[in-house]
C-alpha cells in the first residue's frame, strides 16, 4: 500500500528568516512545505502544483497580498491563512472578506499557527461538500444558481463566479436550510471557533452584498436578532 502524501502548504513570505521559521514549524508536524519570497513567484507556481493551503504575508515587495489573493481565488480553491504584523483591523477584516479563511498577526507561538492551520485543513476534507444525495449538485434560489461541486454562483444577469470553500459551504448550509433560523453555532458548522469569532458575520455580509440590492435592508439574508441568520427564499434542487 503507497503511503499518504504530507499535506503540501505554500509559504509567501519575504522576510527569509520568518518564513524558514514558519516552514520548520509546519515540518515538524509533518507537513510538506515551500517557501516563497514574493507573490509573483507563488502565483507562477500555482501552475505547476497547487497547496492545500497557502500562508500568506499581507506585506509583500511587489504585489499586496490581497492582490496575490484575489487573483489566486479567480481559479483556485484551498485554504488561506493570513500571517500580518498590520495592526489595523479593517486588513485583517478586508482579508477575511476577499476570501481568507483566518489570520494570525505577528509575533505568534508556533502552537497558534498549527491550531489555525488544522482548522482550515479540516474545512478543505473532501467530506466537506458530499451530499447526501450526489445527483443533486445545482441549486436555483431568487434567479440565481449555485453549483456545489464547483463552489460557481451564477448571478440572474448570467455574470458567473467562483466562491472561496469557506464562503461556499456557509452558502450551501443557507441553502439547505431554507426558511429556518440559524444560529451562528450552527453556521459554524462544528468548526473550533470561539464565541468571540465573527468570521460568520463577516462572511454573511459578504454573501449579503453579493444577492442584495441594499445590504443594509436584506431580504435574502435576513438577520434574527437575538437568534441567528434567515434565508428567505425558495430553493429548488436538481
Amino acid at each position: 500500500m503507497s503511503q499518504r502524501q504530507p499535506v503540501l502548504i505554500h509559504v509567501i513570505e519575504d522576510d527569509s528568516s520568518i518564513g524558514r521559521q514558519i516552514c520548520d514549524t509546519l515540518e515538524k508536524f509533518a507537513y510538506r512545505t515551500e517557501l516563497f519570497q514574493t507573490g509573483s513567484e507563488f502565483l507562477r507556481h500555482l501552475g505547476v502544483e497547487a497547496p492545500s493551503l497557502c500562508i500568506l504575508d499581507l506585506g509583500l515587495p511587489d504585489l499586496d497580498g490581497m492582490e496575490v489573493m484575489q487573483r489566486m481565488r479567480r481559479t483556485h480553491r484551498f485554504g488561506v491563512l493570513i500571517v500580518t504584523g498590520r495592526t489595523d483591523t479593517s486588513d485583517r477584516v478586508l482579508g477575511l472578506e476577499l476570501g481568507a479563511d483566518d489570520y494570525v498577526t505577528k509575533p505568534f507561538e508556533a502552537r497558534e499557527l498549527i491550531a489555525r492551520v488544522r482548522s482550515i485543513l479540516r474545512r478543505y476534507t473532501p467530506q466537506a461538500f458530499e451530499h447526501d444525495r450526489p445527483e443533486i449538485s445545482v441549486a436555483r434560489f431568487a434567479g440565481w444558481q449555485f453549483e456545489v461541486r464547483t463552489y460557481r454562483l451564477t448571478s440572474p444577469d448570467g455574470h458567473e463566479e467562483t466562491l472561496g470553500q469557506a464562503e461556499a459551504q456557509l452558502l450551501l448550509t443557507l441553502l439547505e436550510r431554507p426558511n429556518q433560523i440559524l444560529s451562528r453555532e450552527q453556521l459554524l458548522s462544528g468548526r473550533d471557533v470561539s464565541a468571540l469569532d465573527r468570521s460568520i458575520d463577516l462572511r454573511i455580509s459578504r454573501l449579503r452584498r453579493r444577492f442584495e440590492e441594499n445590504p443594509q435592508h436584506a431580504k435574502l439574508i435576513k438577520t434574527v436578532y437575538g437568534a441567528g441568520y434567515l434565508f428567505s427564499a425558495v430553493v429548488n434542487w436538481g
